[in-house]
């Protein structure tokens, strides 16, 4: 796959079904409880029926990928971890001992974790682009190919020392700072607990890649390349995928909600746009993140404090998605339970 052929497959998502989410709000409007009374519970029973092409959605196939990678930038001391600690968390999920295996097993999904060139990574891209565009490709594809089309649900995670640094990066690129003396500022949180002058360092290095970079970032995909990661262009790539596949897709935070981004940008707005089939599991407490789901138009299903990545959030919001389509499917309709509705 080539920079041009994604370049196409991004700027042509496909739509959803709006006949099955018509099919949903018909249904909701006889069930027995006042009109709209399920709030958001409502809207997720439709969001899926308009992904997934049914009248009625299903949630027997849940999947959560979790993406990793290394991050060349780490060398600045933008995080307090070593980048050798990506492969140990790695191997910590392959024995089933981090939060995400567990929260995987409460949400009824399956979790595989895909790690990418850990043994090389991505260039400092304060110094030069983080991947070439074979690379870039590379990882894009791996994430699209991940995707299989019978999933019900896609929750997308990412680990990467370092990767905080390239999500609020590839955020100052695609979205400014409202004015702001400097992105990195505005953008740059402290990630897994860098102290004051980590911080520093981390901010001074994303004004610096906006610097060298320049002209270039005004192309989102290029942006994604310049400044993302191998784990970020697959989650893009994935996300790309499950629309092509019309899998309704769960994203977690800010991370993974930056990678994702490039495609609100390359896309037409509105029905058409290109992340209308993904949600945002949960608003992070990394710095950052807010700015951004307000750039994007999302609204979280979950506020709960989390800055763990892994895939941590979209896990926990898949019980919430569980509980709108019990029910919808089980409630009974004014007419079943021989109750007068309101236009009665």
């Amino acid at each position: 796959m080539t920079l041009s052929e994604i370049r196409a497959l991004c700027a042509a998502p496909l739509p959803g079904d709006e006949a099955a989410a018509q099919a949903v709000a018909a249904r909701q409007a006889s069930l027995t409880k006042p009109p709209g009374s399920l709030g958001r519970l409502e809207e997720l029973a439709a969001w899926l029926a308009r992904w997934q092409g049914r009248e009625m959605p299903r949630l027997e196939r849940v999947a959560v990928l979790v993406f990793a990678g290394n991050h060349g930038v780490v060398a600045r001391g933008v995080s307090p971890y070593p980048p050798a600690v990506t492969a140990q968390m790695v191997a910590n999920f392959a024995a089933g001992g981090a939060a995400i295996n567990q929260l995987s097993a409460v949400a009824g999904a399956t979790l595989r974790v895909l790690p990418l060139q850990l043994d090389r990574p991505t260039a400092d891209f304060t110094t030069a682009p983080a991947m070439t565009e074979a690379e870039f490709a590379a990882a894009f594809a791996a994430g699209h190919d991940a995707v299989l089309p019978d999933m019900d649900l896609l929750c997308l995670g990412e680990m990467g020392i370092g990767n905080t640094t390239a999500g609020a990066a590839l955020a100052a690129a695609l979205f400014g700072a409202d004015g702001a003396a400097s992105l990195g500022a505005f953008w740059a949180g402290r990630g897994t607990g860098v102290d004051d002058a980590g911080l520093r360092r981390k901010r001074a290095a994303i004004d610096a890649a906006i610097a060298l970079h320049g002209a270039a970032l005004g192309d989102p995909l290029e942006a994604a390349r310049r400044l993302g990661g191998h784990e970020m262009a697959a989650i893009l790539g994935a996300t790309l995928a499950a629309r092509r596949h019309r899998v309704p897709v769960l994203l977690d935070g800010f991370v993974c909600t930056a990678a994702a981004a490039p495609l609100f940008r390359l896309s037409p707005r509105g029905h058409d746009g290109g992340l209308d089939h993904a949600m945002v599991a949960h608003v992070s407490a990394e710095h950052g993140h807010r700015a951004l789901l307000g750039r994007l138009g999302m609204v979280p299903l979950l506020d709960l404090g989390l800055r763990l990545g892994e895939g941590s959030g979209a896990a926990l919001a898949v019980p919430l998605l569980r509980a709108a389509l019990a029910c919808h499917a089980g409630m009974a309709t004014f007419a079943q339970a021989g109750i007068s509705g309101a236009a009665e």
